[in-house]
């Protein structure tokens, strides 16, 4: 699977590691190349921004490689090292806002990238006014998924682990089994240790689209034109079989 990996590896960011600062920058005109990639991410986006109940004051992480301004102009961008058309450096785990003043975090594929999330949900209630929410696109453990993320994904996808994950860098460090471990498996841990955060969604979904699309390190295998068809195709599978990803939304209560 690895020479698969190698021969599918999309020439831009071939040898460069994850924590340079220039595969983020490279990563960002690979998502605007691929047309087909392009449309995932507004999907994601669009389908973010439709859970905020307000969008004056919404922090997002990871923004390096992406495009979230496109649809939600105001929104607080940030990375962990400087980036193009980032405005704030932030550790998730130290959040540079003051108490209540935030209305949202939102992030796609940041979470499951955290070193310390039990640190980061305690710095996100601390930055949030009541109301408030956390939403994300991350990937989700399934049968098919976790065959996928094993087999042909280069980041670790380990869902016996714990909440931390070791850290080399900003980005190395990952588990994308994560977000199925805190609000799935340890679901009642999570409810114990962090009341005020309430679950109000995660939902099951595409199964398919993100592989097809080569994602930000391997080539496009599925033309743009194909969105369409291949999204629709995915909406009719049982998705707790077969999906890739969920949507994500956590709500900070009274």
């Amino acid at each position: 699977m690895g020479i698969l990996r190698c021969m599918l590896g999309h020439p831009l960011t071939r040898g460069l590691s994850v924590d340079d600062p220039r595969t983020t920058l490279l990563r960002k005109a690979i998502i605007h190349e691929k047309r087909f990639l392009t449309a995932i991410y507004s999907e994601w986006y669009q389908r973010i921004v439709a859970t905020l109940p307000n969008i004056n004051n919404v922090l997002e992480l990871g923004s390096g490689a992406g495009f979230l301004q496109k649809y939600l102009p105001q929104a607080i961008t940030s990375e962990v090292f400087e980036a193009s058309g980032v405005s704030v450096i932030a550790d998730a785990c130290n959040l540079p806002f003051a108490e209540k003043s935030l209305d949202a975090i939102v992030m796609t594929d940041v979470f499951h990238h955290i070193p310390d999330v039990g640190r980061f949900l305690q710095e996100a209630e601390r930055c949030a006014r009541v109301g408030g929410k956390i939403v994300m696109i991350e990937p989700w453990r399934t049968p098919w998924s976790e065959w996928v993320y094993t087999h042909l994904h280069s980041e670790p996808f380990i869902h016996q682990s714990d909440w931390k994950i070791p850290s080399s860098g900003p980005l190395s460090g990952a588990n994308g089994a994560l977000p199925w471990i805190v609000f799935h498996r340890d679901r009642t841990l999570f409810e114990t240790r962090f009341p005020q955060w309430r679950i109000r969604t995660i939902e099951l979904m595409m199964p398919f689209s993100y592989l097809l699309s080569g994602g930000v390190s391997m080539r496009s295998l599925m033309p743009g034109w194909m969105y369409g068809p291949v999204r629709s195709l995915e909406q009719m599978l049982n998705q707790q079989q077969w999906a890739m990803f969920a949507l994500i939304e956590l709500e900070l209560v009274p």
